[in-house]
């Protein structure tokens, strides 16, 4: 049987002695902080004060925005700090509480997706109906059920992983992991608890949105065979920036998933692509989602140009 300790603190291995290019990667890591602190709270700022984007699709995209600033302050503050410092430990609560913000990220940035998926079917195959489901308090309290069930989910599944008795506190990671957590378990039969509970977990945040995203885009390409050209280009403009959004958000998590269960093959993949590689999904998606839905959408183009001062003419 292992010795379990009760430790204070989490090693962060995934960091390496890459010299004074760390001093480069952390410019770099803070322009792109930076840019997306600023797109994001553009977006919000904007939505929040223009009036005639305080429709159902806008205020879904708000809550998107607000969650992407959510994500990246759980993890680039921490990075650019471990990143500079030779000191890569990490206190179990700080540790803890970066896995709930991550996780929980996780889970609202897809079922916002999902619930923005099935708005977008509603828009498309059912106009007429469209403003009578979907009323301003039915989209609020849409918002509250996905903020409110990401994080009382997560509450549940990482207060399993705090009961654990730990043999082992290195985390072969640039940021606290739950499932590298759990697999610093002593007793196999305390982590299969956890492993039922997230496999539970996945189902519900992944299966159920996942098919919700799947029937929606199934009846709105249905609709669109056998509509008019303008209708099909109407439907492509508005559903482009949510399949992009969607596509790269899948495409981040299936990678993070990749390495942590699948951690044989990917330790052939070079130091600083693998680094890469795990916050693939916290990087780019919340600097992607302002791009595409701000320049892709007329609506909120015309609405920044309205209420920012750039470009406007000085009296």
């Amino acid at each position: 049987m292992m010795n379990s300790t009760q430790f204070t603190s989490f090693i962060l291995a995934g960091y390496s002695d890459i010299g004074h290019l760390k001093y480069l990667y952390f410019i770099i890591l803070t322009v792109l902080y930076v840019s997306i602190v600023f797109a994001n709270t553009v977006l919000i700022v904007v939505i929040c004060m223009e009036r005639s984007l305080h429709e159902p699709m806008y205020l879904f995209l708000c809550s998107l925005f607000v969650n992407d600033l959510y994500g990246t302050t759980g993890l680039f503050p921490a990075l650019m700090t471990h990143l500079v410092s030779d000191d890569h430990t990490v206190s179990t609560v700080c540790c803890y509480l970066q896995i709930f913000v991550l996780y929980t990220y996780g889970s609202t940035e897809f079922i916002n997706l999902a619930v923005m998926s099935y708005d977008r079917y509603l828009a498309i195959c059912h106009p007429l109906q469209y403003n009578v489901i979907m009323t301003p308090n039915r989209v609020c309290i849409l918002i509250c059920v996905i903020w409110l069930y990401s994080f009382v989910k997560f509450t549940i599944q990482l207060s399993l992983t705090i009961r654990l008795r730990l043999c082992g506190n290195v985390i072969d990671k640039v940021y606290c992991d739950n499932y590298l957590v759990v697999k610093l378990a002593c007793s196999t039969s305390d982590a299969t608890v956890n492993n039922i509970s997230g496999l539970c977990g996945i189902v519900l945040t992944v299966a159920v949105p996942l098919i919700t995203i799947v029937f929606s885009y199934i009846k709105i390409l249905t609709i669109c065979l056998k509509s008019s050209i303008e209708t099909r280009q109407k439907a492509f403009s508005t559903c482009s920036p949510h399949l992009a959004s969607l596509l790269n958000f899948s495409f981040g998590c299936f990678l993070t998933l990749l390495q942590s269960r699948f951690d044989s093959p990917m330790r052939k993949v070079p130091t600083v692509l693998h680094t890469i590689l795990s916050v693939y999904y916290l990087m780019c998606q919340p600097l992607l989602n302002p791009i595409v839905y701000g320049v892709r959408m007329a609506k909120i183009r015309q609405a920044c140009k309205y209420i920012l001062p750039v470009g406007k003419p000085t009296l």
